[in-house]
């Protein structure tokens, strides 16, 4: 992990800590900083890491209607 120090501007200070105290259990400010930095670049297309996964159902079922309730038996034969 990189360990920098920054500056920021007064309003930016005052932002951050308005949104800070604005949670129910405040984040610590490396916590926010690095959030905003992935969203940052993630909006670039700099960063992908912090993608949600995203599952979609298949085009066509599988033709069982108990895979949900029995996925283990169904793992093991195959």
């Amino acid at each position: 992990m990189k360990r920098a120090t920054i500056t920021i501007p007064d309003d930016l200070e005052k932002a951050v800590n308005l949104y800070v105290r604005a949670q129910d259990a405040p984040p610590p400010l490396t916590a926010v900083v690095q959030a905003a930095l992935r969203h940052y670049l993630s909006e670039r297309g700099y960063f992908n890491g912090g993608k949600p996964l995203l599952i979609r159902p298949a085009a066509r079922g599988s033709g069982h209607r108990d895979v949900s309730e029995a996925h283990d038996r169904y793992l093991a034969e195959r």
